[in-house]
């Protein structure tokens, strides 16, 4: 990682790292931080963790970071940093959602290479105005979807390549996770207050946070799908739309069938008939499923 000018020594020392988001109360802040230190290649030297530019500075000075270095914006963040001699060479952008094309944008424009958590962004229109950006910097913009590097994963993809899984049809992927099925929330906690409010997770909620990662470890395993979708694409990473309810609710749905697994290096499999789609049970009457409206 050299696109910097004041970074071509960067493969003589550990990368300097700067962090945006990640501070008190945090989840995946830490989680980078950890898996930095384990990798030995950085050393975060800057960071702007919080909203709150008194929490900022106390948060980054609590992580060892310099005085000058701990800011109270990441628009303060990237000014500075990309008029130091010894300027950050990546930065990690860890916040909600919502907050992904905002910093993204400011550091590449800074000149500053960065590495940004999923999803993309809350918009597709965000997120064709940052691919744009990223063209035009000619910078290395990083995706984080971490599960592709787990070894059964990795092990997984190979299985499939070499074909020792014979001809694959249907891949089914699932993400369990039950910690919201009671209003988390209306208690104040940080993670649960973002991910139900569709103004800072997006128009998808939970699903861009976590239907991310189902995607990315799909395509890893076995190559792009085609799918037969009946929705829109309203969402930075995912294929999902909007709706409203006759009760003026919000309503996500996702209907996505696989219709064929195709991709250079994987037979495809010839598209069959349209499968008959299944009344479901709603989700207000099912055992332990909450319905948000």
């Amino acid at each position: 990682m050299t696109g910097n000018p004041r970074a071509n020594d960067a493969t003589e020392r550990r990368l300097r790292l700067g962090m945006v988001g990640g501070g008190p109360g945090a989840f995946i802040g830490a989680v980078h931080r950890i898996a930095a230190r384990l990798d030995d290649r950085f050393e975060l030297v800057a960071a702007a963790l919080s909203s709150d530019p008194a929490r900022s500075r106390a948060a980054a000075l609590d992580l060892h970071v310099a005085p000058e270095r701990a800011y109270g914006s990441f628009t303060e963040m990237a000014t500075a940093e990309a008029q130091r001699p010894d300027r950050i060479d990546a930065v990690s952008i860890v916040t909600p959602n919502h907050v992904h094309f905002q910093p993204a944008k400011a550091f590449l424009e800074a000149g500053i290479h960065v590495i940004c958590d999923k999803p993309l962004t809350t918009t597709v229109e965000d997120a064709l105005a940052l691919a744009e950006i990223v063209r035009r910097s000619g910078l290395i913009f990083g995706l984080t979807h971490n599960y592709t590097g787990y070894p059964l994963v990795r092990q997984a993809r190979e299985m499939v390549l070499a074909g020792e899984l014979g001809r694959i049809r249907v891949v089914q992927v699932e993400y369990a996770q039950d910690w919201l099925t009671t209003p988390v929330e209306a208690t104040g906690h940080k993670q649960a207050v973002w991910r139900t409010d569709p103004a800072q997770s997006g128009p998808a909620g939970s699903l861009g946070d976590c239907s991310c990662d189902l995607r990315a470890v799909r395509e890893e395993c076995c190559g792009r799908a085609r799918w037969l979708q009946e929705t829109r694409t309203t969402f930075g990473c995912g294929f999902m739309e909007k709706r409203r309810d006759s009760s003026g609710g919000r309503k996500i749905r996702t209907i996505c069938v696989l219709r064929r697994m195709a991709s250079r290096r994987l037979p495809s499999v010839a598209p069959g008939p349209r499968p008959r789609r299944r009344r479901s049970m709603p989700a207000a009457s099912r055992p332990g499923i909450r319905r948000d409206t």
